[in-house]
């Protein structure tokens, strides 16, 4: 009899055939994990479980007595609960590296859209607004080069932003992390230093941590309060990171210029949510990763995380203090 596995939401079909040639494989997308009758049905004896944004909290885990590993596509994995798959001895893990370069140039995209309107100017040709032939200055953005651009959280993803804005727009980098990296400082002109000061000093705020007990809410009203009133907040991190009601009032009420947002605090973003109708701020649906070639990586190296767990060896990517043996 083969292994039964549920894949879950996002995993690239040529990666599903390959799971189904080995594996007694189940997929789902877009159910209510609490009720559907036959995810749980099939939950009872899976061993594994491959896919992207499936909450695996205790109520999940404690239906599926046969699991072994969850094999998350993203590299976060805030929708795990880590301590409980540790205390079930249950292996945990996600897909780094492959998606940095996509994600950055997804927040420096935004960060550029966002700093000279292109969806507005966009909107304001295709509608018959453009009706001189030089624009006027309230249409004017502002530059991108030589500017402050200030990074929260220096991880792979936060390096590979520096980089596009260090070397691709000349402009001063400074950062803020859990610690201090030296190499960052050389390659990039980069400065560390607190928050507060990144805040008070840059121009562009790129925030770019992973969601963590830490992280969640760092950004509120105070810290909103400490940015210039001309400076741009880019979120590229999760929704929560920020007291997202404490944005909304910063962009009306003029504590900061604008706002590009890939993420928010509820998924998908609530239609009568203010930032929807904001000018000044752009919005993408969560569309970090989200190339073809780069999703097919990333399921790729779900499946190899999966596959190692499943034969009894350490995946690659483990991400908590499982153990692993052969079956």
């Amino acid at each position: 009899m083969k292994t039964k596995i549920i894949a879950y939401n996002r995993v690239e079909q040529p990666v599903l055939k390959k799971l189904k040639s080995k594996y007694d494989v189940h997929f789902f997308k877009n159910i209510d994990t609490k009720t559907d009758p036959e995810f749980l049905a099939q939950l009872y004896d899976a061993e594994g479980i491959i896919g992207l944004e499936l909450p695996v909290d205790k109520e999940l885990i404690d239906r599926a007595p046969n699991l072994r590993i969850v094999s998350n596509v993203s590299v976060g994995y805030n929708n795990l609960d880590v301590d409980y798959l540790n205390k079930r001895n249950i292996m945990a893990t996600n897909t780094p590296d492959v998606l940095t370069d996509t994600v950055a140039d997804t927040v420096f995209g935004i960060l550029i859209a966002t700093a000279r309107r292109i969806p507005e100017l966009d909107h304001m040709v295709k509608t018959g607004g453009w009706t001189t032939e030089a624009v006027e200055p309230e249409h004017f953005g502002i530059d991108v080069h030589h500017k402050k651009l200030g990074i929260i959280g220096m991880g792979r993803i936060g390096q590979a932003i520096a980089q596009r804005g260090h070397f691709g727009f000349d402009m001063e980098i400074s950062y803020h992390s859990r610690t201090r990296k030296p190499d960052v400082e050389e390659r990039f002109a980069a400065t560390y230093c607190s928050l507060d000061d990144l805040l008070t000093q840059s121009d562009f705020v790129c925030l770019i941590t992973p969601l963590t007990a830490e992280t969640e809410g760092m950004l509120g009203k105070r810290e909103f309060q400490l940015m210039k009133k001309d400076a741009i907040f880019i979120n590229g991190s999760r929704g929560k990171t920020i007291v997202e009601q404490d944005l909304i009032a910063a962009l009306r009420d003029g504590e900061i210029a604008a706002a590009g947002l890939d993420v928010f605090e509820k998924e998908p973003v609530e239609t009568d949510n203010p930032l929807l109708k904001m000018k000044n701020v752009v919005t993408t649906p969560h569309i970090g990763s989200s190339t073809h070639e780069t999703e097919l990586k990333m399921s790729e190296l779900a499946a190899t995380n999966l596959i190692a767990g499943l034969n009894g060896d350490k995946p690659p990517n483990l991400v908590n203090s499982a153990t692993w043996s052969k079956k």
